[in-house]
């Protein structure tokens, strides 16, 4: 699978009788090129959840960094984070067209993306919340994305193929998006008395998030090593981390912020069902 296979047609030509909302027209099979049979002895019940979770996280936090479009502090931070949005919204691509070829519903991406309700999303709490401050936004893009990078460099030796392709695909990706987060945290908190505040204040509203994301997937001590490293850079206390929390996001239980997110998101499509453009 080649990095950039999702974005190539862009500029070519399309059938138009392809097209749906999602993603607009002329784009290939988001999973060209690797073998989609599962193999034998894969549970395709808990590779479905688990694409399904992965998914919602990517598109659910790819709408949030949507959102500082036009509103972010400088025109070069706009376009790096519409373009770490787009990763995640190419990462959520993939994870929901795998998820319709195990689940046995053979759902295509929109079908996930914009006719789910709030209660059937499985993304944790964390990549719903709105974004408020630009430290908080930071701070919460940090901890998902060393997070999200820990699960899937396990993920990339997975037994299925397309699920491990994606994986590798998305380590690359995430590796930047951490890197990112970090010099802005490291950038804030190292700098002004006021940047120092709000990003201390930012971190501390993120952390108590932690608790669902390691009990959604134990990469608590590489996320706690990153953090770490990265709160000391930036001079600034990392809060305590508490206790590991069940399920919460992952079973459906969201707070009051997604359903509204979720509202915009699928507005246009849900007002024009299989309309092409």
């Amino acid at each position: 699978m080649s990095d950039d296979h999702v974005y190539l047609s862009l500029a070519e030509g399309h059938d138009d009788s392809d097209a749906r909302w999602a993603f607009g027209t002329g784009f290939e099979d988001p999973l060209h090129g690797v073998s989609t049979a599962v193999p034998e002895g894969v549970d395709r019940a808990e590779l479905a959840a688990t694409c399904l979770a992965l998914g919602d996280d990517a598109l659910v936090g790819a709408q949030r960094l949507a959102e500082w479009t036009t509103r972010a502090p400088e025109l070069e931070e706009e376009v790096a984070l519409a373009n770490i949005g787009l990763d995640l919204l190419g990462q959520a691509r993939l994870l929901y067209a795998r998820c319709g070829q195990v689940d046995g519903t053979e759902r295509g991406e929109d079908a996930y993306a914009y006719f789910r309700d709030a209660d059937d999303f499985r993304n944790v709490r964390l990549a719903e919340l709105p974004n408020g401050d630009f430290a908080f936004s930071m701070a919460r893009l940090l901890v998902l994305s060393s997070w999200r990078l820990a699960h899937f460099e396990r993920l990339a030796t997975s037994a299925d193929p397309v699920l491990a392709a994606i994986a590798a695909k998305g380590v690359k990706e995430l590796t930047y998006h951490r890197q990112y987060a970090a010099e802005w945290v490291v950038r804030l908190g190292d700098g002004t008395q006021e940047s120092h505040r709000r990003m201390q204040a930012g971190l501390d509203q993120v952390v108590p998030h932690l608790g669902e994301l390691f009990a959604a997937h134990d990469a608590g001590t590489a996320v706690l090593a990153v953090l770490g490293q990265v709160a000391e850079a930036a001079a600034l206390s990392l809060p305590d981390v508490p206790p590991s929390a069940a399920g919460a996001g992952r079973e459906g239980d969201h707070t009051e912020h997604l359903a509204p997110l979720l509202a915009e998101l699928q507005s246009v499509a849900r007002a024009h069902p299989e309309a092409t453009w």
